[in-house]
């Protein structure tokens, strides 16, 4: 049977008999019907790239499911019907293709959105006024608003909410007296106007202040202050370089009652906003003296009857000049404190020129190394010691 049909198809095709073996075998094998994949699980694979099965298509998967009708010459259900397990490996692994692309696409997204904050987080430049300088912290703010001893610019304030609106509406109505504009801001801002300082949500920018000459001190003032009966306290600093113990020098100075403060020019700190900050305001109603020849001046009050007392923190090393403790110190006539540097103290000739020296008794023994206080705590110590003699005197 074979051999005639194969004899046909010879006469039909018009090939000789050398070529019609390989012709009918090549037809054979493409007529004959495929054989379904083995049963799932049992080691299939899909097809390899360039055989002559294709992977399946749209048209493989929505194929209608196979009815009564669609069974194959050996029983079987057709292809449609049951996708092999390859197939569905290659399902999953094509949906999961989509995920991945936009998780890289969300993560661009994210670059992009950190890149914005980074620029969004970079200060505004805010160009100051020429000659200004900036104060911060509420309480040298609100003492230069409220005096007259600087021109002010600008008030920047921090975008608040919460317990700090009520402060920041005052500082607005006190800007508002004063004709100054008030910029609410970032913190961000803030920052970087005060260089990082502990502004509090305020920045002022105004012109510095600076210290006032001797012949303004000397000027004769009317005021009960400045009566004849009255005992008189000026403290003098030679060479206080520290903006931080000179803000906490002003501040004592200023609560316990001085009437001068005098600072020598030479190696000073001068009137900086960090002061200012440290005196907690005092610095702003508080008036500051200087002087460049600091013996002279001392001289010049010795000869006019007030008394001079330096300080010191070892006794032992002082020659030539009286110690006594602070809780023994009594005064009845115009004196004048003079306090040393951080460091070294007092220097040698200004030592000469004091009448007394002062010294601060410890409460125990102490151990090498920490045997002094702090300039501005020691200060703060002798001056309540002495001011309060005038307090007891009801002067």
């Amino acid at each position: 049977m074979e051999q005639a049909l194969r004899a046909g198809a010879r006469r039909a095709a018009g090939l000789p008999p050398a070529r019609c073996g390989r012709w009918w075998r090549g037809l054979k094998h493409r007529s004959a019907p495929r054989a379904p994949p083995a049963a799932e699980g049992a080691g299939e694979r899909p097809p390899r790239a360039g055989g002559d099965r294709q992977l399946p298509g749209p048209a493989l998967r929505e194929a209608p499911q196979a009815g009564p009708d669609s069974r194959t010459p050996r029983g079987g259900l057709a292809l449609q019907s049951r996708p092999p397990s390859w197939q569905k490996g290659w399902e999953r692994r094509a949906g999961q293709a989509a995920p991945a692309g936009r998780e890289s696409w969300s993560l661009r997204e994210g670059d992009c959105s950190k890149a914005r904050e980074r620029l969004e987080r970079k200060p505004l430049c805010i160009e100051r006024t020429k000659g200004s300088e900036i104060l911060f912290g509420i309480a040298p703010c609100s003492l230069a608003l409220s005096q007259s001893r600087r021109d002010v610019f600008r008030l920047f304030l921090k975008q608040s909410s919460g317990s700090q609106r009520l402060v920041m509406s005052e500082f607005v109505l006190q800007a508002t007296a004063r004709g100054v504009p008030v910029h609410h801001v970032k913190r961000r801002e803030l920052d970087a106007l005060c260089r990082g300082q502990v502004h509090q949500g305020v920045c002022l920018e105004a012109t510095p202040l600076r210290f006032k000459s001797l012949e303004e001190a000397e000027k004769p003032d009317l005021t009960d202050e400045e009566s004849p009966n009255r005992q008189l306290i000026w403290l003098v600093l030679e060479q206080i370089q520290d903006p931080m113990n000179l803000g906490a020098l002003l501040r004592s100075a200023y609560f316990l009652g001085v009437d001068r403060v005098v600072t020598s020019q030479k190696n000073s700190c001068p009137l900086t906003p960090t002061v200012s900050k440290a005196s907690s305001g005092a610095m702003e109603v508080f008036d500051v003296y200087s002087t460049d020849d600091l013996r002279s001046f001392l001289k010049a009050k010795t000869a006019e009857g007030w008394e001079v007392v330096g300080t010191v923190s070892r006794p032992e090393e002082v020659e030539n000049v009286p110690v006594i403790s602070c809780l023994e110190f009594q005064w009845n006539k115009p004196i004048i404190i003079v306090i040393g540097s951080e460091g070294d103290g007092l220097s040698l000739e200004t030592q000469l020129l004091c009448h007394r020296m002062l010294a601060i008794p410890p409460g125990r023994a102490l151990h090498p190394g920490i045997e002094s206080l702090n300039v501005s705590v020691a200060t703060g110590i002798l001056l309540h010691s002495i001011c309060s003699q005038r307090l007891n005197h009801g002067d």
